[in-house]
C-alpha cells in the first residue's frame, strides 16, 4: 500500500499550514527523510521530509493551498501502485457537476479583467461599484462609446450569484480598477499573513500612541567600550540588545504592560518574552521571540538578537521561535524613521517603536540645577498601547521606566 505523506504537527497550537513549494514532482524517486516539500506557518518556512523511500506517486495539495495537520499531502510508493482507494475526494472538491445558471454563464463569457479598459466612470458609478464590491472591468457598458452607466452596475449586481458577493475581507475599490499597462503582483503567503494580522489587530483593540525622547549617551558610551569584548565572544553588540534589556526591566516593574485582554479579565503573563520585528526585505517582516528576556544578561540578549535575526533572514527559524511573545519591539529607525505608530502584535497589549538615533541640541541640567546647551545622541520612543488595558498614565509610567533604564545605563 502506498505511504501517505501527512501534514506534521510543527508546534503547539499549529493547526494549519500553507504548502509553499514542492521540491519533488510526481514520478520522481525519493529517499526516506529527503526533503519533499516546504510548508509555511506563522511566516516560517519548514521542510517536510519524505516518510519513506520510493516514487512520488500523487500530489494532492497544490502550492499555495492550505492544509490542516494530519491531512494527506501526497502518496509515495512503487511505480504504478494505485492510490485511488486511499485518496477520496477532498471535502472542498465537487463530486458532481452542478447546473450553471444563465447569469453565471453570462458573467463567465466576459474577457479577463486585464484584457479590458474601463475608461471614464462617473463618481456615482464608482461609488455604487465600491459599495457592492464590483470589479468594473467585468461589466460591458451600454452608454455612449461603451461607457459604464449606473444601470449597468445595478443589473450586474442583481445578476451576480450570491457566492460572488463581497465579504468583509474582500471588496473592490474604485481606485483599484485595472487598466492597460497595470501589473498585478500576486500576494506572497507572508504578505497575506501580515495583512490579515494587521487588519485584525486594528479591529481588535483601540490603539493609542504616546511618545517620549531619550538621551542614549550613556548607552552609546557603554557600547563603544564593550564592542571589542563582545566580539571576542563572537557577538555583535547592537543597540537592539540595550532596548530589549530596558524593556525587560520596565516590564518587571509594570507587569500590566505584559498582559493580554480576555473577556474574563486581564491575563498577566508570568514570562517576559520579547519579540523583535525583523525585516525580510520585500517579503515583509517576521517577529522572532527572545524567551525569558528578563533573566538574560546583555551578552546573552545580544547573542540571541544576532542568532535570531540571522536565521530569520536565512529562513531558518523554527515555528516555536516566533510564538509565545508577550511584548514586541520594532526598530523602525534602521531605515531613518524618527517617529512611527506601529500596530500592536495581537494578542499583546503594547508595542514599542524606536526611531533613528540623531545628535540634537538639547538643554541639560547639572546637579546644582544649572542649565546648559549640549549636543546629545537622542532617540524617540513610540509606545502604542491597548486602551482597554492601559490608560495614558500607566502607559506613560511604563515608557518613563524604559527611558530611565536607557539614560541611567552604567
Amino acid at each position: 500500500m502506498a505511504t501517505k505523506v501527512l501534514v506534521p504537527l510543527l508546534g503547539e497550537g499549529v493547526e494549519e499550514v500553507t504548502v509553499t513549494k514542492w521540491l519533488k514532482r510526481e514520478g520522481d524517486a525519493i529517499k526516506e527523510l529527503e526533503p519533499l516539500l516546504e510548508v509555511n506557518t506563522d511566516k516560517v518556512d519548514t521542510e517536510v521530509p519524505a516518510p519513506a523511500s520510493g516514487t512520488l506517486l500523487k500530489i494532492l495539495a497544490q502550492e499555495g493551498a492550505p492544509a490542516r495537520v494530519g491531512e494527506i499531502l501526497a502518496f509515495i510508493g512503487k511505480p504504478g501502485e494505485s492510490t485511488e482507494a486511499a485518496s477520496p475526494p477532498r471535502p472542498e472538491e465537487p463530486v458532481a457537476s452542478k447546473p450553471v445558471s444563465p447569469a453565471r454563464s453570462a458573467l463567465e463569457t466576459l474577457p479577463p479583467p486585464a484584457a479590458r479598459e474601463v475608461g471614464f466612470v462617473s463618481p456615482v458609478v464608482a461609488q455604487i461599484a465600491a459599495e457592492h464590491g464590483v470589479d468594473l472591468s467585468r461589466i460591458r457598458g451600454t452608454g455612449l462609446n461603451g461607457r459604464i452607466t449606473k444601470n449597468d452596475v445595478l443589473e450586474f449586481v442583481h445578476a451576480r450569484p450570491s457566492s460572488e458577493a463581497p465579504t468583509a475581507q474582500s471588496h473592490a475599490l474604485p481606485g483599484a480598477t485595472r487598466v492597460a499597462g497595470d501589473q498585478l503582483v500576486k500576494h506572497t503567503t507572508i504578505r497575506r499573513q501580515i495583512a490579515e494580522h494587521m487588519v485584525l489587530s486594528q479591529k481588535t483593540s483601540p490603539h493609542v500612541l504616546t511618545v517620549m525622547e531619550a538621551d542614549i549617551g550613556r548607552v552609546a558610551a557603554h557600547r563603544d567600550s564593550s564592542k571589542a569584548l563582545f566580539e571576542r565572544e563572537g557577538v555583535k553588540l547592537t543597540f537592539t540588545a540595550y532596548f530589549i534589556a530596558a524593556v525587560a526591566t520596565a516590564l518587571k516593574a509594570f507587569p500590566i504592560a505584559n498582559s493580554t485582554w480576555t473577556e474574563a479579565g486581564v491575563l498577566l503573563h508570568g514570562a517576559i518574552n520579547i519579540g523583535m520585528a525583523t525585516s525580510l526585505g520585500d517579503d515583509g517582516l517576521i517577529v522572532p521571540v527572545i524567551k525569558g528576556a528578563d533573566n538574560l544578561s546583555l551578552l546573552a540578549i545580544a547573542r540571541s538578537v544576532n542568532d535570531l535575526a540571522a536565521r530569520a533572514r536565512a529562513r531558518k527559524l523554527r515555528p516555536d521561535e516566533v510564538r509565545g511573545g508577550t511584548f514586541t519591539l520594532t526598530n523602525h529607525g534602521i531605515g531613518g524613521s524618527l517617529l512611527a505608530m506601529p500596530i500592536i502584535n495581537q494578542t499583546q497589549c503594547v508595542i514599542l517603536g524606536t526611531g533613528a538615533i540623531q545628535k540634537r541640541v538639547v538643554v541639560v541640567s547639572d546637579a546644582a540645577g544649572n542649565d546648559a546647551i549640549s549636543v546629545r545622541p537622542m532617540i524617540y520612543l513610540s509606545l502604542v498601547f491597548d486602551h482597554r488595558i492601559l490608560d495614558g498614565a500607566s502607559a506613560d509610567a511604563f515608557l518613563t521606566r524604559v527611558k530611565q533604564a536607557l539614560e541611567s545605563w552604567i
